[in-house]
């Protein structure tokens, strides 16, 4: 399993064909309290760069971008009944959706762990 990251603050981490995304712990940070979230279901096509979901904070209502293209195989339901998932494990049980990727040469453009790390320090 590889982890990737955007400069949006998006992660997907692939095995295989199949990727999960979610948003990083600095992306949640930034949120606030995170009390809805709205994401695709599965059979959707998303497109790389693309609004995929949506998440509403105390603060304002974002976008989370897809890193990568493909279809959605997967929602999380577990947080549309506890949308905090996102705040309390972003980078694990607080995932978006699943999906199979359709052009893995687009992770090709992304970050890895050291390289957003070291983005985030700049930021």
């Amino acid at each position: 399993m590889t982890l990737y990251f955007t400069t949006d603050h998006e992660w997907v981490s692939v095995e295989g064909d199949s990727g999960t995304v979610g948003v990083t712990d600095y992306a949640q940070g930034q949120l606030g309290d995170v009390v809805f979230v709205e994401i695709p279901a599965a059979g959707t096509t998303v497109t790389k760069g693309t609004a995929a979901a949506v998440v509403e904070s105390v603060k304002a209502a974002s976008d989370v971008f897809t890193p990568v293209s493909g279809t959605v195989t997967e929602a999380n339901a577990a947080l549309t009944e506890d949308p905090a998932l996102v705040n309390t494990a972003p980078e694990t049980d607080g995932w978006f959706f699943k999906l199979t990727l359709s052009d893995p040469s687009e992770l090709d453009a992304l970050m890895d762990e050291s390289a957003y790390k070291t983005f985030v320090a700049s930021l």
